[in-house]
């Protein structure tokens, strides 16, 4: 592994979201003496298998995977998931919002969720936000708009054959590798998600495995 450089993950089906988000990371500030590259993916079978795909051919230590209408606007985004990964082994991935728990239902969404995020709707931008007191906050799962990994761990391409619950599967399974999943305390937002229309359509299919599998 290349502990000097960090790549950027994108699963793409739009070329114009991919250019944004592509266009937010090259404004990122790199610490010296790092390196940043930039892989996409497309057409995925899923989102487990677009990343397991990319993840392989990636020898970048620090893995950033992100969806393709997630724009990083914390210029110093890579120094701070740096400072934090580099001081703590045992974090094993880091995500802008997260829960410390879910329901039996293993929906994040009815739960409290922590962090910061701007997230843009059809209508309207929203600022999700809920404060903790401490730097880093240990979570159950993050939310996979954009989450970010200093170890490779194999994502569950073998069951999460779509887009949804491939984020709580993946915290799942860095917990039970014995690495801690956190989210970091944001002063504003360090990116801004712009989810558009939502598709649910195999939302209760994944949901139904992920409930399975780990609940």
């Amino acid at each position: 592994m290349d502990n000097h450089k960090i790549c950027f993950i994108i699963c793409t089906n739009n070329q114009m979201y991919c250019d944004e988000c592509i266009y937010y990371i090259s404004h990122l500030n790199v610490p010296n003496g790092f390196f940043i590259d930039v892989l996409t993916v497309t057409e995925a079978k899923s989102m487990t298998s677009g990343y397991n795909e990319a993840m392989g051919m990636s020898d970048a230590k620090y893995k950033v995977y992100l969806h393709q209408d997630t724009f990083i606007i914390n210029l110093n985004f890579i120094s701070d998931i740096l400072f934090i990964f580099q001081n703590n082994l045992s974090i094993g991935m880091i995500g802008m919002v997260g829960s410390m728990e879910l329901d039996k239902d293993g929906i994040m969404w009815n739960v409290n969720r922590y962090g910061k995020l701007y997230e843009t709707h059809v209508h309207e931008t929203v600022l999700l936000e809920s404060e903790f007191e401490q730097d880093i906050a240990e979570v159950m799962v993050v939310d996979g708009f954009l989450m970010v990994t200093q170890y490779d761990i194999f994502w569950r391409q073998d069951l999460f054959t779509k887009w949804d619950f491939y984020d709580c599967s993946q915290s799942m399974e860095f917990r039970k590798a014995g690495y801690k999943v956190t989210v970091p305390r944001q002063q504003s937002p360090w990116s801004l998600h712009d989810c558009g229309f939502v598709n649910l359509e195999n939302y209760e299919e994944e949901r139904i495995k992920f409930i399975n599998e780990y609940m």
